[in-house]
């Protein structure tokens, strides 16, 4: 059950932004498979005279365990919620505040979702009944720190448009179960971002922390992860320190920058790179190393200054070097003339509507 949850948690990942949430039953897989059936169940609500302790709270529906008060206008946590609530959506509402008790019976909680709320202030306990919580969901509220004390059985933490400018250090201490981070359009700055504020967390996967004003690559970050998006920031440029131990890595976005270099050697601490997204920089030349790397399939140049192409810039010498083969290499926008690259340039791509020219003004 635990290797499909987070097989499923990862399938949610996408390089197009960050998690969105079409209805409810997105988080049905939380569901043991006979409650997810409905089989032997009961709805809660108020209308059934043979239901044990608390009803489902005023204009909220609940259902095989899943309370959702979306969309009321709430300025508070309900009372009185089920203590059997395995999810929780309170999403598009007016809470202002999390306090201690809000949560008090919820025992079995696996998803709480609090997006689109107003939410300033979260007490330091408020979090601590929920010792099965995998999933929370802050999004575009008005937090300037992640909370403190959050469950220990956590997995994903979502965060994204707020007023976020501190990440500490103390907050993941111990959240050993995280898979995934999104901390994406908040003001954060460098500087607000502890030294190895995610270091402590060997499963970690994805981290995307995207349209900040950070201007390099956080540092310490775990071994573990698989995917790292920090596009649409003020990154000036990636040296061989910043990607260090990275060697799960497989997709790296760090898009609308200003980045001017890659230095020599940076690529080769992320041996299993698939993905390099690059594009809408300041970089000069294609970046060195990607010869050498054995899984590179996509590589995104385009809208930057790379005036020149060389023959050894993408594949490596030879034409019998297993690698595998690029499935995208865009290079259009560029002051590069197309026909001044040679044509054994791109030998190692087999399919020539993988290769990207021209378009450059």
């Amino acid at each position: 059950m635990k290797a499909t949850l987070i097989f499923l948690l990862l399938a949610q990942v996408s390089w197009a932004g960050p998690f969105q949430q079409r209805s409810i039953f997105d988080f049905s897989e939380l569901l043991p498979a006979d409650e997810a059936s409905g089989a032997g169940l009961d709805d809660h609500t108020p209308e059934d005279p043979e239901l044990i302790g608390p009803v489902c709270p005023f204009r909220c529906q609940c259902h095989l365990r899943v309370v959702q008060c979306s969309d009321l206008g709430l300025d508070k946590v309900p009372k009185d919620l089920p203590p059997d609530t395995t999810l929780l959506d309170l999403q598009n509402n007016k809470i202002t505040e999390i306090k201690d008790g809000d949560f008090k019976d919820l025992k079995n909680l696996h998803a709480l979702i609090l997006v689109n709320n107003k939410i300033s202030k979260i007490s330091p306990g408020a979090f601590s009944p929920l010792v099965k919580l995998e999933r929370l969901y802050l999004s575009k509220n008005q937090l300037k720190e992640l909370p403190e004390k959050m469950p220990k059985t956590l997995q994903e933490l979502r965060a994204h448009e707020n007023e976020i400018t501190k990440v500490r250090k103390s907050v993941f201490n111990g959240l050993n179960q995280m898979i995934v981070i999104e901390l994406g359009t908040n003001p954060l700055k460098s500087s607000g971002i502890d030294n190895g504020a995610f270091q402590g967390m060997k499963k970690l996967s994805y981290i995307r922390i995207a349209d900040t004003g950070i201007t390099s690559i956080p540092a310490g970050l775990p071994p573990s992860l698989t995917e790292l998006h920090l596009d649409g920031n003020k990154i000036t440029k990636v040296d061989a320190a910043s990607l260090k131990g990275l060697n799960n890595l497989a997709k790296l976005g760090l898009g609308f920058n200003n980045i001017t270099a890659v230095d020599n050697g940076s690529l080769a601490n992320t041996p299993h790179l698939r993905e390099l997204h690059l594009n809408n920089n300041n970089l000069t030349k294609v970046p060195a190393g990607l010869a050498e790397h054995k899984y590179i399939q996509v590589v995104y140049l385009h809208n930057n200054n790379i005036s020149a192409v060389g023959s050894n810039d993408f594949c490596p010498p030879g034409y019998n070097t297993k690698k595998a083969s690029y499935s995208g290499v865009s290079l259009f926008s560029n002051p590069v003339q197309y026909w001044e690259i040679q044509p054994s340039t791109f030998r190692c791509v087999y399919v020539r509507s993988a290769i990207q020219l021209g378009n450059y003004k």
